[in-house]
């Protein structure tokens, strides 16, 4: 058969035809139409706002290094990463991407925009939770440890990716970042959290999947309290808890149930103190990630 259509072709040629070449391409698959469906490429960039105590995620090629003034992260396999600024950050910083295996550098500096942070004081707190006694001192030692350990842990999913929710429904008490007086006289730390005050036993939820790091029901500081990993090192903190609902250990998807408000450890009354720490280092603003669009970074 082949021989025929050699014959066949020979006849029909031309001088400068090429038969045999003619034949072979016939054979071959048509490579134009098999690269046009590959998969695109993953986008590059961030999503998120550029302020203080503002979260980033963003997507670059697997493995990449990226960096945010001290900040500094790896893209994970499927090139995501979570970068985070803190409260008081400068109104400029550098923000950087390193290939994998030196394919590429680029640098440019990002304006930060800044935030006025109100003086809030807060009266009615437990003063044991203000001044403690010396001899609750190994206690708030022993639950310092146990949440320096699970904040050390790193869960390797992507929880992140669902987008965030609000945990719970109240009255807003409380916000990111504002500096607070306690019982009209002791200077504390900076809220870190986003308060939502509700009656006890409302219902807390998870605002993205993830992995329970920490469940304990009563905490001197804190009460009830549970630590959520959405993964790489972004972690969920539930504070004054009437009621917890889930154990170390736990796989728990957006929405599901972890907990009731309440208002046990440092606290005037029931309500929710919701608090997203990065990395173990510093803390970024819960009310911003309610805004994280994700879509342009999905394939």
């Amino acid at each position: 058969m082949i021989a025929l259509a050699l014959a066949l072709a020979l006849q029909s040629a031309g001088e400068t035809a090429d038969p045999i070449a003619e034949l072979i391409a016939a054979r071959e698959p048509d490579m134009s139409t098999l690269a046009q469906a590959e998969p695109a490429a993953a986008p590059v960039g961030c999503v998120g706002q550029r302020r203080e105590g503002g979260l980033l995620i963003c997507r670059y090629a697997p493995g990449s290094e990226i960096s945010l003034g001290e900040f500094s992260t790896t893209a994970d396999a499927d090139g995501y990463a979570i970068v985070g600024i803190q409260r008081d950050a400068p109104e400029t910083l550098s923000f950087s991407v390193r290939a994998p295996d030196g394919a590429g550098f680029t640098q440019e500096d990002w304006a930060i925009e800044q935030r006025e942070y109100r003086l809030q004081h807060v009266n009615g707190v437990p003063q044991a939770t203000v001044t403690p006694d010396e001899s609750t001192l190994p206690r708030r030692q022993r639950e310092y440890a146990q949440k320096r350990a699970a904040l050390a842990t790193r869960w390797n999913g992507q929880g992140f990716l669902d987008g965030f929710i609000r945990p719970s429904e109240g009255i807003t008490t409380g916000v990111y970042g504002s500096a607070r007086v306690y019982n009209d006289g002791h200077q504390g730390n900076p809220h870190w959290g986003l308060d939502w005050a509700n009656e006890t036993g409302t219902p807390v939820i998870a605002p993205a999947s993830g992995r329970i790091i920490l469940a304990e029901d009563d905490m001197y500081y804190e009460g009830g309290l549970v630590f959520l990993d959405h993964g790489q090192g972004l972690v969920s903190l539930f504070l004054h808890m009437s009621a917890v609902h889930v154990s170390e250990g736990d796989m728990v998807e957006q929405g599901d149930l972890i907990g009731e408000i309440g208002a046990g450890g440092r606290a005037t009354g029931p309500h929710l103190d919701w608090r997203v720490k990065i990395n173990d280092s510093f803390y970024v603003d819960p009310a911003m990630m309610l805004e994280l669009d994700l879509s342009s970074l999905q394939d």
